[in-house]
């Protein structure tokens, strides 16, 4: 294979849910295709879905090219792999592309979700030969310590962070563009959280929390959501448009963001309620208080993959914060009603909770990034093939 042809990558993404295996797979494609000027190619099973991700998308294009990268309707038979394919979070690839990647060797590496678990750093990087056809597909684990695969990050984030952090008229603009009825001064002069979350998260317990505060709360809450705050904001009042209030708090309605702006969200808030896998390292980068909420599995293992990210994350936190991260994250994803007092220590504790995310991101930051290691990674397999 020359070296021509080392510089394609083929990237197969199927939408379950949620939108966060898209919102990683957009992230990824763009990094290889703008930072390291490859030739990308998006392939996704559900074009409709992933326009919510990538706003440019035409659902009905089988073809088109976005920000450096050529998006895909998943693939037919007369499709040619890359030199690198990449399978995200098990997402299976058609066998009659797979009995392609054989005949011209294509180097074949799936993705995996992000956990901090102990078990990550052994079975990163392992191969996985086949049984049915004489390739090998390789194992590639996201991870929070050296030995594994990093986190997803691009080259210039923390800087841009920084220099947003600094920017007060671009931070003033950004407010404006979220069209908050409250006012620029009464957001600012609030407590700012942004709330996103799965179905199952501990609201209720939140608002009581956060509602013995002596102080204005502001809430962002995607729009999408709006059909179920009845339930999830009980006995709030509506304001002149969308926003809902009750006592010191008001809950205001956001709409779906780019994911540049999303990231702007999270660097304006005092407190980040993040979920899944895509916001949760996003709210790691945003240097800012935040709580994660597991995807919810059976048998409560979404639990165990919590206490194990937080073993690692309060590794250099005082015992008391560590304890006082472990409650609320576990409050946060309770299925039944929990003493809402952990939500307000953990307001009153703000200070002390940035303090140490920050220190974590800059951290974190200094190891390899998900991108360097898979480039490491595939320039390996190069090697040991010949």
């Amino acid at each position: 294979m020359n070296q021509s042809a080392l510089q394609t990558w083929d990237v197969f993404c199927k939408i379950v849910d949620n939108h966060g295996d898209i919102g990683v797979c957009w992230r990824l494609c763009q990094q290889l295709a703008n930072e390291q000027a490859l030739r990308v190619r998006l392939f996704i099973d559900d074009m409709p879905a992933a326009a919510h991700i990538v706003p440019q998308l035409h659902p009905k294009l089988a073809q088109q090219d976005i920000d450096g990268v050529t998006v895909c309707a998943w693939p037919n038979e007369s499709i040619m792999p890359a030199a690198t394919v990449l399978e995200t979070f098990s997402c299976g690839l058609p066998m009659a592309y797979l009995e392609k990647m054989v005949a011209q060797q294509s180097h074949w590496i799936n993705l995996d979700y992000l956990s901090a678990e102990d078990w990550v750093a052994d079975f990163h990087g392992k191969p996985s030969p086949q049984t049915q056809l004489p390739i090998t597909r390789h194992f590639f684990f996201p991870g929070f310590e050296i030995h594994t695969g990093g986190l997803l990050r691009e080259r210039d984030l923390i800087a841009k962070r920084i220099a947003y952090s600094k920017d007060a008229l671009t931070q003033s603009q950004f407010w404006q563009a979220l069209g908050c009825e409250q006012g620029q001064a009464a957001i600012e002069n609030s407590l700012k959280i942004s709330l996103f979350c799965y179905p199952q998260a501990n609201v209720p317990s939140l608002l009581a929390g956060l509602h013995s505060l002596d102080q204005a709360v502001t809430l962002f809450f995607p729009a999408s959501l709006l059909h179920s705050t009845a339930e999830l904001f009980p006995d709030f009042a509506r304001g002149a448009g969308l926003s809902l209030n009750k006592h010191n708090i008001t809950v205001q309605p956001i709409p779906f963001l780019s994911q540049a702006n999303y990231d702007r969200l999270l660097w304006s808030c005092d407190c980040n309620f993040v979920r899944g896998e895509d916001s949760w390292v996003r709210a790691i980068w945003a240097g800012q208080a935040f709580i994660w909420q597991p995807y919810i599995q059976e048998q409560g293992t979404h639990l165990k993959k919590m206490q194990a990210f937080l073993n690692r994350y309060s590794q250099q936190a005082s015992p008391e914060l560590a304890s006082l991260l472990s409650a609320a994250h576990f409050a946060w994803s309770a299925t039944q009603a929990h003493d809402s007092k952990i939500f307000t220590e953990l307001m009153q504790a703000l200070s002390l909770v940035k303090e140490h995310a920050l220190a974590e991101a800059n951290r974190l930051a200094k190891q390899p990034d998900l991108l360097s290691k898979l480039l490491s990674f595939n320039e390996k397999l190069t090697e040991n093939k010949v």
